[in-house]
């Protein structure tokens, strides 16, 4: 059986916690952002206006063909097929590469890193669209709308929960390493997603798969995107993310994709070890309550600044609507959590993964070529992995300060828009605060 180890479900690197000069800088500057924010920058909303600049004619052309999405539909049933025999058939050790390939090289990899970098990647990969194409056929069913309605109220309520349950997985489950776990769990996730496809369409994916979800969020920071006529077209990552429709549920999801990657940091911190120690409940139970708790928490938090915003701020639109009017403000915030917690672990343990993946069956093959792969040392040198921490942490505050106040000046009258951002803003820097704190002393 797997190693259980606790952080990031399968260990990550320790031993890098950001000096305390650096942190105390950043602080400042993230303060010092929000206020200029609210006293100097723009007084009307500009980015909903911003419709990009075209792609070269050969990059639409490429992008918008149907042989482009073939292959990335092909390519995604590949590799979770490759992944999968790995996890049927391969030995339940520590060499298997199932969860690096999970945890590591798709959870943080392709969902975060290249999602921000070349838009919702796994919309094109995801073999759960490419196997709900081919069973609504065989059923004779419309794909897109399925057997039922599928009520707009729903929102995106399912994808919140079915994230949260991967995050319960990675941060909290018993033997999350261990191949059998990851099985039952991603066989479950399939068929939650499947069958609801079949029963509502591929609306439900929208709306219930927390990956797909997850990696279109953050791919709204790409600066690739679409226009609204549908032109290809570079584009600020600000202005692709105004566009996020405030569907019912997009608030929680995003205070999950920020509260888990908090907990996260905290859940490897000292004081939480020290506590945990003593108590008489199981590590796993514990941090099970821990993730709920600090999600509850920082949602609670954001519903009341939000509200308050809205109190302040008037306008027309209804106080309850508040947490998703600005919930994409919470994307950049996120993306800079993700980065600072997990970038030296996508270094270390990715290259590790590419290494077993080689070997997927235990038999000492080296079928890629990749078996005696090591990660460069320069690319975690404690200064530059330091730096990168604190960079994205202050990077992601100030996207979502200005989204924010983007947001803000297009809902509020204009005199009363700088004092309905307080709230907000307060709790924006509280949450990269609260962010920095735990990079230093992790």
């Amino acid at each position: 059986m797997a190693v259980f180890v606790p952080a990031h479900g399968i260990g990550g690197r320790q031993d890098l916690p950001i000096p305390f000069g650096l942190a105390l800088t950043a602080a400042a500057l993230a303060v010092t952002v929000s206020f200029v924010a609210l006293a100097v920058l723009w007084h009307r909303p500009r980015y909903r206006s911003m419709q990009g600049r075209d792609v070269p004619a050969w990059l639409a052309t490429t992008l918008s063909s149907a042989a482009l999405r073939t292959v990335l539909r092909l390519g995604g049933l590949l590799a979770v097929g490759y992944v999968a025999l790995a996890a049927f058939v391969g030995p339940d050790n520590a060499r298997n590469p199932t969860a690096g390939a999970v945890y590591v090289l798709f959870w943080v990899g392709t969902l975060a890193i290249a999602s921000a970098l070349f838009g919702p990647v796994w919309r094109a990969l995801n073999p759960l669209r490419t196997l709900h194409l081919g069973l609504a056929r065989l059923l004779r069913l419309d794909p897109a709308n399925g057997a039922f309605r599928l009520s707009d109220r729903v929102g995106c309520w399912p994808a919140a929960l079915t994230l949260l349950a991967f995050l319960w997985l990675e941060l909290a489950a018993p033997d999350r390493t261990s191949t059998v776990t990851l099985r039952v769990f991603l066989l479950g996730y399939g068929a939650v997603v499947l069958v609801g496809a079949i029963m509502f369409g591929s609306r439900w994916i929208d709306r219930a798969d927390g990956f797909e979800l997850y990696s279109t969020l953050l791919g709204r920071l790409s600066l690739l995107s679409r226009a609204d006529d549908g032109r290809w077209v570079w584009r600020s990552p600000l202005a692709s993310l105004s566009r996020t429709p405030a569907v019912a549920g997009l608030a929680g999801f995003v205070v999950v994709m920020l509260g888990s990657t908090a907990f996260d940091g905290f859940s490897n911190s000292p004081t939480w070890f020290a506590w945990a120690q003593d108590q008489d409940i199981s590590f796993e139970v514990l941090s099970a309550g821990g993730l709920v708790v600090v999600i509850a928490l920082m949602g609670l938090v954001y519903v009341a600044a939000t509200t308050a915003s809205g109190a302040l701020g008037g306008g027309d639109v209804p106080l309850r609507r508040m947490p998703a009017q600005f919930a994409h403000s919470i994307v950049p915030i996120a993306l800079g959590y993700v980065v600072a917690h997990y970038y030296s672990f996508l270094v270390l343990v990715g290259w590790q993964t590419l290494a077993y993946l080689s070997d997927p069956f235990g038999t000492g093959a080296n079928l890629w070529g990749t078996a005696g792969w090591t990660p460069p040392a320069e690319l975690v040198d404690p200064t530059l992995v330091s730096t990168i921490m604190v960079v994205a942490v202050v990077a992601g505050h100030v996207g979502g300060v200005l989204a924010a106040h983007d947001r803000a000046i297009e809902l509020f009258p204009r005199r009363r828009a700088i004092l309905g951002q307080v709230p907000l803003m307060v709790v924006m820097v509280g949450y990269t605060l609260v962010g920095l704190l735990l990079l230093f002393a992790t």
